[in-house]
């Protein structure tokens, strides 16, 4: 009997949107960067025949038991951004699609030891993949009051970032951080405005240093253009606005970072993607009420020229 993936492990975001715009030929080879619950690699699967092929990334160990059983599926348990080191370990040169869910799943949430929810008491850890040394706490206790403060400011926009950083790093020996509740206690007199946003911008930076989230995307970025055939499609969605930025200046330009315009320079570089939509698309009114997690979500399509 094949294993399917759990439904209840993550519900996948503008699901029917990036499987229609991946236009997937049904023995064309494709790869999801971030399989999580397998929902969209399911979708992915249903479209090929039984000559295609889907190659599907995850770091996280608890994302192997939604792996089904179809041999269609070749699973590396790694991180995204080593996507050409083991496409080339397995022999696929070049790829028909690439698309990737850049959001934390439903599970990893849910999941209170993780630590990446404010929800729930567990260790401060978010680490997406246990196996390494940083986690959330180590960030807490040992970072400097500049560090905190740029992390702060630029993964989380915590509009107090430096008074917060401050505040830490004052504290932070008299008061222990090793789990969410105790952090939350740590740093509840700097709080402002909402509780729950503020506490979700806070953990939103932490989870991004973790895990270099942005570094792992910037290296993904840099690996499509050689992995895609021409006329192949690479469908991405992002959760927050330096991760849509990135996307949208890599898709527009060929580049993840934004580029100066010079106007003594000759040429523009020739375009390398043609956008399959101009705008990002976001969720639909009914998506939005079945699954409120979905209300940040953006997906830009572009394809090789």
């Amino acid at each position: 009997m094949k294993q399917l993936p759990n439904p209840d492990y993550h519900v996948p975001v503008l699901f029917t949107e990036t499987l229609d715009g991946l236009n997937i030929r049904p023995d064309g080879v494709y790869v999801d960067c971030t399989f999580g619950g397998g929902g969209h690699s399911k979708g992915i699967l249903q479209r090929l025949g039984e000559n295609g092929k889907l190659i599907a990334f995850d770091q996280d160990v608890d994302a192997k038991q939604n792996v089904p059983d179809d041999k269609r599926i070749l699973f590396v348990p790694h991180n995204f951004r080593h996507l050409h080191r083991f496409l080339k370990l397995h022999h696929i040169p070049k790829v028909d699609g690439l698309m990737a869910d850049l959001g934390v799943s439903s599970h990893q949430f849910d999941e209170g030891e993780r630590g990446f929810s404010i929800r729930f008491d567990g260790p401060l850890d978010m680490r997406m993949n246990v196996q390494q040394a940083l986690t959330a706490e180590n960030i807490v206790t040992t970072y400097s009051e500049q560090q905190l403060h740029l992390l702060f400011e630029q993964y989380g926009e915590v509009s107090n970032a430096k008074t917060l950083a401050r505040h830490i790093v004052q504290n932070r020996t008299q008061m222990p951080a090793q789990t969410i509740l105790q952090f939350k206690a740590l740093i509840s007199p700097v709080v402002k405005g909402n509780p729950n946003k503020y506490l979700a911008q806070v953990f939103q930076a932490l989870r991004i240093e973790v895990n270099d989230e942005l570094g792992a995307l910037k290296d993904l970025l840099q690996q499509v253009l050689e992995t895609l055939l021409p006329g192949g499609r690479a469908a991405i969605i992002t959760f927050h606005s330096l991760e849509d930025r990135m996307v949208k200046n890599f898709f527009r330009g060929g580049e993840e970072d934004d580029e100066q315009e010079n106007p003594f320079l000759p040429n523009k570089k020739e375009k390398q993607f043609r956008l399959v939509n101009k705008k990002p698309i976001t969720a639909s009114q009914d998506e939005l009420k079945k699954n409120p997690r979905s209300r940040s979500a953006k997906l830009r399509i572009a394809e090789k020229i």
